[in-house]
């Protein structure tokens, strides 16, 4: 105690008597030229708002004058080759038009009262072009330039009308290329300023193209590119001024820090302090140390085992009940054994012969049994005459990444997903096309019936994918302020490639339990259980970070949790998700599954899309999506899929929906946090995703007993996946699980009061059924 009271007299009788004026002038310097450099920001601030003003004149004039000058192209073309002889001949003006024109993309004469365009199928002819078209009718000018989207690719349209008589006899529609416009304005210089250039008046208006900084305040109205409906719009910069604006003020602040510093440091220099005794220092011990949270281990480098070649069993008895709705799942060494897995592979072999498709990406999730069961797929796969590409240990988004970039239209997936260790199982794709329900049975049929070919002959080569996938991504996602993101993995092979992705698009990335470990240690890989994102929580808590993000055991499936806390549900992550597409797809189809809010489908309305409810499963939701065409579509459970102007390829992917989330987070022009920014989205009370374990079977059972048995008089009754039961003020669910044997329950109202009365409402129904239910609510 003597040495610790004598070390404090040591530190403030010397080091503080030395140190306070040192300090002292430390700061009143530092305070000078704070203020030295505020008043340049203030000298200079004029000077760069007029630089981006002058800027944003010029791109104006420079555009104004690309349009007219392709419109007089047009108007030569017209007029130079006696087109109103042939204008009647739709399809032979097009042609003669399409030959003076050759920098058009496209060209389609149209009759001078359109009916052909009001008749026409908008979602097959194109909503924009039907719009600039239309626009026409009870109009007496020529409709502006506008751009739409083909195949990906912006272009530039014009409509011309063709005149004769008086009246019009027709109207020609061109595409440009955009890439003109877009050179032009890229040219600009706005200093410290941005421009934009949106399709629009408004400040909602499509944003098309910026050039700038992005701190930058965007000012309410823009400039019109003549004869078009582009405007570019100027964004003042922004200077971090926080003193008030006077240069005086500034420069008077700054001779009052630099000069009182500097009489410091003289001061100090003519007064030294004397020194009292020296007394021995004072041991520190480990245990007055005050540790900081502890942080999870850094991901292992050391590779999987390699796979095993297993032969197949053929007398083995294969369990139906593996085959489930929209994948096989089993108990890996139980139902699902290595000689099994070999006739898998077989059968799905067989399948892909009779469509004359012949090459597979195989890849396997992180779990203890995945090298096994991969290597004995493989097998039998190879037997049945299939080439296979081994993609190694990977993510099953990648697996469906790599059969669209290698081109063979097929992959497996040997993963578990989200269930216990134990667990393993194979999602399917053949031909682009995920198997589910009866072409999943029909694997079971071939093996059952002995239908598997044993003729041989395909070859098998490793090919890794992982760099080509996060150059994808990086290529096509960009986060415009650097996020700090926690990624949880729950030790699911997600952590070997999630932080790196997005590292990638420039995101600032902490992770958590991204080491690979089949057997999950710090707590089970399934985000739509708020039990598993406790620690993330508690680490976006500890470190301070915008977000949160976790995935399931395969990486297919997407958990987020705000800064405060607040775990932002799947359903509602579809709402911002929605109206981030539709913004650039107007009348766009966006799916969500029955287990999802009953906000869902205003907010989708809102953003002038198509809102479809449809039956929970991935492969049921991308047999949907191929069907009508959808843009955008999303489970509760965590499952999203983007096929938006071809930016993804409409599979589930939690890794990219991950990326598209901070994409749009920090494109946020408020710069606003996560929470502020689903605070400003409709909220219900509801319950997580419950779920009640039944023995294998029973759940089956249940349901149609259920069916047959419950009735609500009072509510909608939806039955295209289970029982729903909407109010106006709210909604149920109960529905047989497809992935494990167990009953799926999810509520949702707008009050506490109305979501107990739901529940009330089932639980009365489910208990007369079976009064034995131990009912999770």
């Amino acid at each position: 105690m003597a040495r610790k009271e004598g070390g404090a007299r040591g530190l403030s009788g010397t080091d503080l008597r030395r140190l306070i004026p040192l300090a002292g002038a430390t700061l009143l310097i530092v305070a000078g030229a704070f203020c030295a450099w505020q008043a340049w920001l203030i000298a200079d601030e004029g000077d760069a708002a007029e630089r981006t003003r002058t800027a944003q004149r010029q791109v104006v004039r420079e555009l104004s004058d690309l349009v007219a000058a392709k419109r007089q192209q047009v108007h030569r073309a017209v007029a130079d080759g006696g087109l109103a002889a042939t204008i009647d001949d739709h399809a032979a003006a097009a042609a003669q038009l399409r030959a003076a024109l050759p920098a058009a993309r496209a060209v389609e004469v149209y009759s001078g009262g359109l009916d052909e365009v009001v008749r026409a199928n908008y979602r097959e002819f194109g909503y924009a072009k039907a719009a600039q078209l239309m626009a026409v009718l009870g109009s007496d000018g020529v409709p502006p330039a506008s751009t739409s989207v083909d195949h990906g690719e912006r272009r530039l349209t014009i409509v011309e009308p063709v005149s004769g008589n008086g009246t019009v006899r027709a109207w020609i529609w061109l595409e440009f290329p955009f890439d003109d416009v877009a050179r032009r304005f890229e040219a600009a210089s706005p200093g410290g300023g941005r421009l934009e250039l949106r399709q629009g008046a408004g400040s909602d208006s499509l944003a098309l193209l910026f050039r700038g900084a992005r701190s930058a305040e965007l000012e309410p109205e823009g400039q019109q590119v003549a004869g078009t409906a582009l405007y570019v719009f100027a964004a003042m910069p922004r200077a971090f001024i926080v003193i008030p604006h006077s240069e005086a003020l500034a420069i008077l602040l700054t001779l009052v820090g630099l000069g009182g510093g500097a009489f410091l440091l003289w001061s100090r220099r003519r007064r030294p302090v004397a020194l009292p005794e020296a007394e021995p220092e004072e041991d520190i011990l480990v245990a007055d140390v005050v540790r900081k949270p502890r942080l999870p281990p850094a991901p292992s480098s050391t590779p999987p085992p390699p796979a095993r070649a297993v032969p197949a069993r053929d007398t083995e008895a294969v369990d139906p009940s593996i085959f489930r709705a929209y994948d096989i799942r089993g108990v890996a060494g139980s139902a699902l054994t290595a000689g099994v897995a070999h006739r898998i592979g077989q059968a799905i072999g067989a399948r892909m012969r009779e469509a004359d498709l012949r090459e597979i990406v195989v890849g396997r999730d992180g779990r203890l049994s995945g090298a096994e069961l991969a290597g004995a797929l493989s097998d039998g796969l190879r037997e049945a005459g299939i080439d296979v590409i081994d993609l190694g240990m990977v993510p099953t988004p990648l697996v469906y990444f790599a059969a669209y970039h290698f081109g063979t239209g097929c992959g497996v997936s040997v993963t578990g997903s989200h269930n216990p260790p134990e667990y393993n199982g194979f999602k399917i794709v053949i031909g682009g096309e995920t198997l589910a329900e009866d072409a999943i049975a029909d694997l079971h049929r071939r093996i059952a019936e002995g239908r598997l070919p044993t003729d041989g002959g395909g070859t098998w080569r490793e090919q890794p994918v992982l760099d080509a996938y996060v150059s994808r991504i990086g290529g096509d996602v960009a986060a415009e302020r650097r996020l700090k993101v926690v990624v949880d993995a729950g030790n699911g092979v997600a952590g070997a490639v999630a932080p790196r992705v997005l590292e990638e698009i420039g995101c600032e990335v902490i992770p958590l339990y991204c080491d690979v470990d089949g057997r999950f240690p710090n707590h089970h890989p399934d985000p739509s259980d708020p039990h598993n994102l406790a620690d993330l929580i508690a680490a976006v808590n500890t470190i301070g970070a915008d977000l949160g993000v976790a995935f399931d055991g395969d990486g297919d499936r997407l958990g987020v949790v705000t800064q405060a806390g607040e775990i932002v549900y799947p359903d509602r992550l579809l709402m911002l998700f929605a109206q981030d597409v539709l913004a650039r797809n107007p009348g766009a189809t966006v799916i969500y599954d029955v287990k999802c809010t009953g906000h869902l489908r205003p907010v989708i309305q809102e953003a002038a899309g198509v809102p479809l409810m449809w039956r929970t499963g991935h492969s049921l939701i991308k047999a949907k999506m191929r069907e009508t065409g959808a843009a955008l579509a999303g489970e509760m459970s965590g499952h999203f899929f983007f096929a938006d102007n071809n930016r993804w390829y409409g599979f589930d992917d939690g890794i990219y929906a991950a990326a598209r989330l901070l994409e749009i987070v920090a494109g946020d022009p408020e710069e606003r946090s996560v929470g502020e920014i689903f605070d400003g989205l409709p909220k219900s009370v509801s319950t997580p995703e419950l779920r009640m374990p039944m023995a294998e079977g029973a759940h089956f059972r249940f349901m149609e007993a259920f069916r047959a048995s419950a009735s609500f008089d009072d509510a909608r009754i939806a039955t295209i996946d289970g029982i729903r039961a909407d109010w106006s003020d709210g909604w149920g669910l109960v529905r047989a699980s497809n992935t494990s044997p167990a009953l799926i329950f999810r509520f949702d109202a707008d009050s506490s009061r109305s979501l107990e009365r739901i529940k009330q409402a089932f639980r009365q129904r489910l208990l007369a059924v079976d009064r034995n239910l131990a009912l999770p609510f």
